[in-house]
């Protein structure tokens, strides 16, 4: 009993010990401020059939109009091309991000 009685007091002493000690904490680096962010130099261009028909002074309905003036573009600046067959049409562009 008394062997298990002086094991509980050095369990007791070592957790205490352990508790009370603290790390030394020496000279500390200052704090750098983070570097702001570049700016983006411009903003991504946004192209495509729903942005060119929804433009301000732009008449949707022209878009349909094959005598429409030069202004309202052409059918081919809205229409995907397949790389494999060159010239044949692969889809309408909807939105295009341009980076």
């Amino acid at each position: 009993m008394k062997t298990f009685t002086i094991a509980i007091l050095a369990a007791v002493v070592a957790t205490a010990s352990a508790q009370e000690y603290r790390a030394p904490i020496g000279p500390q680096k200052p704090v750098r401020a983070m570097a702001t962010p570049p700016p983006m130099l411009r903003r991504p261009a946004v192209e495509g059939v729903a942005p060119r028909a929804f433009q301000p002074g732009g008449n949707p309905l022209q878009m349909l109009n094959p005598w429409a003036p030069a202004r309202y573009g052409t059918w081919v600046e809205s229409t995907s091309f397949d790389p494999d067959h060159p010239g044949k049409w692969n889809g309408i562009k909807l939105f295009e991000i341009i980076f």
